[in-house]
């Protein structure tokens, strides 16, 4: 493909931006361990909710939107749609109690919430199933979305696309620390804002799309239009509504949707000024990342079924491309191509900021567990500042490396995304209910995921009888399962010592009657517990409000895109409304 030089100008220039920044603050970053994985705790709402976003607005996004919608229309969202349940779960309930027990990174939570050889296990083990296993993982799916833009939009060959891509996102992320990755992400974001809502108006207004009316007037495009999967095909209304909503949000643990909060969205909770500042990004976390971005790539998505209706017309579009790499997640960057210069460059570069963004936090995110939760721990636990920072700088290189070899043998984004939600299947409900039940222990949490993990390997890898299962029910069995066997072990073995849990609940002071056993004790033995933070009850409305707001939002752009100006109206008074309502709300959150 032909790039003009005014596109390769604009591209350079943000390359050039983005080491910068990773350059001006790398001395404060390496001064100490807390600023290069924390930023020093001092980070503003607005700053932190914008760079969640902007790390979950990967660069592999768009294309598993389009392969969703190319495959099952935009009712398909629901897999990822469901999961605002999970993160409105998080801002009214787990950010506050995430801040509050003042911790470094969330695995560092085990040996404050359990007891015993089995939690310093737990804490080292998952410094390495999720900062380096499951985070390599991630970083593959991505680099694997750029790999497909390289080969559609430059012609390059796989492995010189996670070279190139990767190089200045390591420099920075490895110069700048968690503060260089908030800073660019904020300049990413709205360089990919721009860029995929700019595309989207080119492309729906190209001589073949001939406009939004008539690419929704096609009947091939007419039937993916639903928001909602029509009742009329149970099965599909069965995996792509019925089974996100009921099951897999407080099931499953998936990366920047985790049950009760985690991971990288634990850090940046874990990075701001206070309890509320954690509240307040993640809530705007939430409303830009479900209610304000999917409509650009949903509309790029319909348009490419008109251009490019199956794969087989993709792959005859671009022969040059490896077979196993042809997907329907490559209509995305298909339709790019029909980009005049300029607007090329920009969006070009917004999808390398995205690609920076996801990695850079992933990067950081990542180090933080080796450096923090396995090196000190376990390996020299009086290491030096200097010594934590320069580990964190080193296994940013290597987890970069791993993820980009790892790429070059995936083949689909939908794929890694199932891929990942059946590693989880099942464990989500341990990580919401051990801030509510003081039963829950260490082996709870280890039973649960060996117990996920050799599903998913089964269901994957095992007999036909297993891997034939579709994969919706897949997620039902190893849920099913992984929670009996997960709650079985609780019971059968003995609860956290009473000292750790007693001063667990006094620096978090959770609440809820599934502490009542531990109060029990407490006044047998004359001790005092702290009264819970806040009131469940105005915690919950607040939750359900949120819910309705982003909903009502998404789906009143959905009526007005679609042009039915009745429907979009009243489901926009219902998420005013419901604004209102939380504003009031909101007064009475205890922060």
């Amino acid at each position: 493909m032909n790039i003009s030089s005014l596109d390769w100008i604009i591209i350079l220039l943000f390359f050039a931006v983005f080491l910068a920044i990773g350059l001006r603050v790398s001395r404060k970053a390496g001064s100490s361990s807390k600023e290069f994985f924390l930023s020093g705790r001092n980070m503003p709402w607005w700053l932190l909710g914008v760079s969640m976003v902007a790390t979950t607005f990967s660069a592999d996004t768009p294309n598993l939107v389009t392969d969703i919608v190319r495959q099952n229309g935009v009712a398909g969202n629901w897999a990822w749609w469901a999961f605002l349940i999970t993160g409105m779960l998080t801002v009214f309930v787990y950010a506050k109690l995430w801040r509050k027990s003042g911790v470094l990174t969330d695995l560092e939570f085990y040996e404050k919430r359990y007891s015993g050889k089995e939690a310093a296990f737990l804490r080292g083990f998952r410094a390495i199933y999720l900062g380096v296993f499951f985070n390599i993982m991630i970083m593959a799916s991505v680099s694997l979305a750029a790999i497909k833009i390289g080969e559609v939009m430059f012609g390059l060959e796989p492995w010189k696309t996670v070279v190139y891509a990767s190089v200045i996102t390591v420099a920075y992320s490895s110069l700048g620390g968690l503060r260089g990755v908030i800073l660019t992400d904020f300049l990413q974001f709205l360089v990919a804002m721009v860029g995929s809502v700019a595309a989207a108006i080119y492309i729906i207004n190209l001589p073949e799309i001939g406009g939004l009316e008539a690419l929704l007037a096609r009947p091939e495009i007419a039937s993916k239009l639903d928001l909602v999967p029509s009742f009329s095909n149970r099965e599909l209304f069965i995996t792509l509504l019925v089974i996100p909503i009921a099951v897999q949000w407080w099931s499953v643990w998936y990366p920047g949707a985790e049950p009760g909060g985690g991971g990288y969205i634990a850090q940046r909770m874990l990075s701001s000024k206070n309890e509320k500042h954690a509240v307040s990004a993640t809530f705007l976390f939430n409303i830009t990342h479900y209610a304000l971005r999917p409509w650009p790539w949903i509309l790029i998505a319909l348009a490419s079924l008109v251009v490019y209706p199956d794969l087989a017309s993709i792959q005859e579009a671009f022969p040059g491309i490896s077979e196993s790499k042809i997907g329907h997640d490559l209509g995305y960057s298909a339709m790019l191509l029909t980009l005049p210069k300029g607007l090329l460059g920009i969006v070009i570069a917004s999808l390398i900021a995205a690609y920076m963004s996801t990695i850079s936090t992933h990067l950081n995110w990542g180090s933080s567990y080796v450096a923090f939760d396995f090196y000190q721990r376990f390996v020299k636990p009086d290491a030096s500042e200097k010594e934590l920072v320069n580990v964190g700088r080193i296994s940013t290189v290597i987890l970069m490396i791993l993820a980009g070899l790892f790429a070059l043998v995936l083949t689909s984004a939908y794929d890694a995304f199932q891929i990942l939600l059946s590693i989880g299947a099942g464990t989500g409900s341990i990580f919401i209910l051990r801030w509510f039940w003081w039963r829950i222990n260490a082996y709870s949490e280890i039973a649960g995921m060996v117990v996920s993990f050799i599903l998913a390997l089964l269901f994957k890898f095992g007999p036909e009888s297993l891997t034939s299962i579709p994969s919706d029910y897949q997620l039902l069995l190893s849920v099913g399962v992984t929670t009996l066997a997960w709650v079985l072990v609780t019971l059968a073995t003995k609860p956290t010592d009473y000292k750790t849990l007693v001063s667990f609940f006094n620096s978090v002071k959770p609440y809820g009657s599934g502490w009542n056993g531990l109060k029990r004790q407490a006044q047998q033995q004359g001790d005092s517990l702290e009264p819970g933070v806040g009131r469940f009850s105005v915690d919950l409305l607040a939750l359900f409000l949120g819910i309705i707001i982003v909903y009502a939002t998404l789906f009143s752009m959905g009526m007005f895109i679609y042009g039915e100006m009745v429907n979009g109206l009243i489901l926009l008074f219902i998420a005013l409304g419901a604004a209102a309502l939380l504003r009031n709300t909101w007064k009475k959150l205890s922060f």
